[in-house]
């Protein structure tokens, strides 16, 4: 694990260094008025903002002695970040692509939002979102270049969401599959 990671999480598990960042997250503080708030002494703050700023987690407003502390928000995301990678991996574009490519950066990552141990948790209301959604589950979908029965489309998306009917409608409207006599049937992008 990257040391810098641990250093953070280390200092993040403390829970009046909790109460200090919860409390500059709000506004910048001087110590001496954290102290005061928190009813903590002064010099229990001063070594717990000292940990803090080792891990770059507060800053201080100036350089003076009793400069304003605010929290570093780049930092934070950077943890959550790195959290994030070491949960889900590196390479979170692994959803299936077509043909085994990987997927689009942009495209991935809006796959995860809306796709957790390969199911589709919700379909999105955003149309560009839903496109991307969409044509991750026609290649996932359409594997054959030949119609399919409405039952067996069903099937397919069942495995991906329940409502199968929403996503047919969907994938109709967006032209990514055409729907003639019961039948559907993939279309090319450059229909």
């Amino acid at each position: 694990m990257d040391p810098d990671l641990l250093a953070a999480l280390k200092a993040l598990s403390d829970p009046q260094r909790l109460r200090i960042l919860g409390r500059v997250a709000g506004r910048p503080s001087t110590a001496e008025s954290l102290a005061t708030e928190l009813e903590l002494p002064l010099a229990v703050v001063v070594r717990h903002v000292r940990v803090l700023r080792s891990v770059e987690l507060v800053r201080p407003d100036g350089a003076a002695r009793g400069a304003e502390l605010s929290l570093r928000v780049d930092t934070l995301q950077g943890i959550g970040r790195q959290l994030d990678e070491l949960e889900h991996g590196a390479d979170r574009s692994a959803l299936p692509g077509p043909d085994g490519q990987p997927l689009a950066a942009d495209d991935a990552r809006i796959l995860r939002g809306y796709v957790e141990d390969g199911r589709l948790t919700t379909i999105p209301a955003h149309e560009g979102k839903r496109l991307v959604v969409l044509r991750w589950l026609v290649d996932l979908v359409f594997t054959e270049d030949r119609e399919y029965p409405e039952k067996e489309i069903n099937q397919r998306l069942a495995v991906f969401h329940q409502d199968v009917a929403s996503l047919r409608r969907h994938m109709i409207d967006a032209g990514l599959a055409s729907r003639s006599a019961g039948l559907y049937r993939r279309r090319d992008r450059s229909d």
